[in-house]
């Protein structure tokens, strides 16, 4: 018999070459997130006005929509620019904010200089910690609509010229 932490314990790993300096890429996936992320990824029922990524240990993670109202999803737990960046991840499967951090997965993100570029490593991890629902966090993150091409949207923005 297979456990839900048995099914969990395997994270979801994209890995992207960025044609962009390693300060570049950071500074695009971080301070820059607004730029690259859909609005189609809303977590509030108004549009999407910004999300936004405070750039320091403790920085909330999280949306403000056209109407004022604002939504969590998650916390930075390391901040190291240019080279790493790690966050709790705290939506549950019906992607519904969950405050506890014992609740929350992991994302980490790591910049590597290149051949003239970046490789960025993203490695959702830890979905055992969404108890019951860790498996559908990690297919939803992990499906087409997921991560990979998530980090696509980030590659065109990084790569494209102010």
């Amino acid at each position: 018999m297979t456990s839900v932490a048995d099914t969990t314990n395997t994270p979801v790993r994209k890995t992207i070459s960025v044609k962009a300096s390693v300060e570049r890429a950071f500074t695009v996936f971080t301070t820059g997130f607004d730029s690259w992320w859909p609005r189609s990824h809303k977590l509030t029922q108004a549009d999407l006005d910004v999300a936004i990524v405070e750039g320091k240990v403790g920085g909330r993670c999280y949306q403000r929509a056209v109407d004022g109202s604002e939504c969590d999803w998650g916390k930075v737990t390391a901040w190291e620019p240019p080279r790493r960046i790690v966050v709790a991840w705290q939506l549950d499967a019906q992607w519904q904010y969950d405050p506890d951090l014992t609740h929350a997965s992991e994302v980490e993100v790591t910049f590597t200089a290149e051949d003239g570029g970046t490789r960025v490593v993203l490695e959702h991890r830890h979905f055992e910690r969404h108890g019951a629902s860790g498996s559908q966090v990690q297919a939803g993150v992990g499906s087409e609509g997921g991560w990979g091409s998530l980090l696509n949207l980030f590659r065109a923005r990084a790569e494209k010229q102010n």
